[in-house]
């Protein structure tokens, strides 16, 4: 009889551990600091319907068009949060080109948020060792301009996720440069007043197969000064929310996984989004401070959601999920972090959050 596979957090804590341990040794430690740049491809004909999506639905603010040599894209800001770059590939490289898409995504072949870009001090240090390690980037060389030293990473085996690396020549972030012209365009911020109430990027999750769980946080934690936080269980759903944090900073980074091996029709909604979108980030959470308010305003606006909020103030947190996203396939999750919360997620949330997934 063949073992069913299933996930334990005793072996991976053991892997964690040995990373830990192997920072240090290889001098990457404090090398790599918090999220700076959320990148998200979309089709050429739908960057400026995404990015006005965007900017009606979050507290983000448009800051410049960019002309690439391979397609062009917008920067959309926030003070105190990482830079959202919408842009479109329309030449040269596709690093995404051969991952499988799922029935629900077919028809958006460029659309995914492809990569997470966290800020470096030191890249060409930075870059040797992690080459040494065997890692792959998508071009050779680091990309220098006068504002920046920038890299990303292939694809990940275990995510289909790019983790890019920045470090800013100036002390700032600086999207126009010596290899990208500003586009000449801008787009509207709309003058809601409930959209001044959402606040940073909190966190994104990325939807990985169960197998590949341990790989895809062992992996992340290599590359990055993160450490690993917390998984919930949810073993009715077949699905396991993993947490990775950085000491004050803002943004963390989830990884959910189906719990392990599940018959045929059992699979859960974790494994079911695979099936039917692909590996990719499900969704990007906001932090807002009057869920409420939020909720039934975006509500009123035209906007729908997979669920009513879930959590309390006595739970210490409250939230929603928004339904997929026309333009970009990704879905809003909507979070008021009540004070006093010590932790992240509860389980309960987590638990009906999950669910509501499987309505997309």
């Amino acid at each position: 009889m063949v073992e069913m596979f299933r996930n334990d957090d005793s072996a991976l804590r053991a892997r964690v551990e040995r990373v830990r341990q192997e920072r240090v040794a290889l001098g990457l430690s404090g090398l790599v600091g918090g999220l700076e740049i959320v990148m998200v491809s979309v089709e050429p004909d739908r960057l400026k319907g995404a990015a006005s999506e965007f900017l009606n639905t979050t507290g983000y603010d448009f800051a410049t068009s960019l002309q690439f040599d391979d397609g062009q894209g917008c920067v959309l800001s926030m003070p105190g949060s990482a830079d959202f770059l919408f842009r479109t590939r329309t030449s040269g490289t596709q690093p995404f080109a051969g991952e499988p898409l799922g029935p629900k995504s077919a028809h958006l072949p460029g659309t995914r948020v492809e990569a997470m870009v966290f800020a470096c001090r030191d890249l060409e240090r930075f870059v040797a060792i992690q080459k040494k390690r065997g890692v792959r980037f998508l071009t050779e060389d680091i990309v220098r301009s006068d504002a920046s030293l920038f890299i990303q990473t292939v694809p990940s085996a275990y995510s289909a996720l790019s983790f890019g690396f920045v470090q800013w020549l100036h002390g700032e972030r600086r999207h126009v440069s010596s290899l990208v012209r500003a586009g000449g365009w801008c787009l509207r911020k709309p003058e809601y007043f409930h959209l001044k109430d959402i606040g940073v990027f909190d966190h994104a999750s990325v939807r990985v197969r169960a197998k590949d769980r341990d790989d895809a946080i062992v992996e992340f934690l290599e590359l990055t000064d993160y450490e690993f936080a917390m998984a919930v269980y949810v073993d009715n759903l077949n699905s396991i929310t993993n947490v990775a944090r950085l000491a004050n900073e803002p943004y963390a980074m989830v990884i959910t996984s189906g719990l392990g091996d599940a018959a045929a029709g059992e699979e859960g909604p974790t494994e079911k989004f695979i099936q039917n979108y692909g590996r990719r980030i499900h969704h990007l959470a906001f932090r807002t401070e009057s869920i409420e308010n939020t909720f039934a305003s975006l509500k009123a606006q035209g906007m729908e959601f997979l669920l009513e909020l879930v959590g309390s103030r006595e739970d210490g947190l409250k939230q929603t999920f928004s339904r997929p996203s026309a333009q970009t396939l990704i879905v809003n999750e909507y979070i008021q972090r009540y004070e006093g919360f010590d932790g992240f997620f509860t389980k309960s949330n987590v638990t009906l959050l999950t669910e509501a997934t499987a309505k997309q």
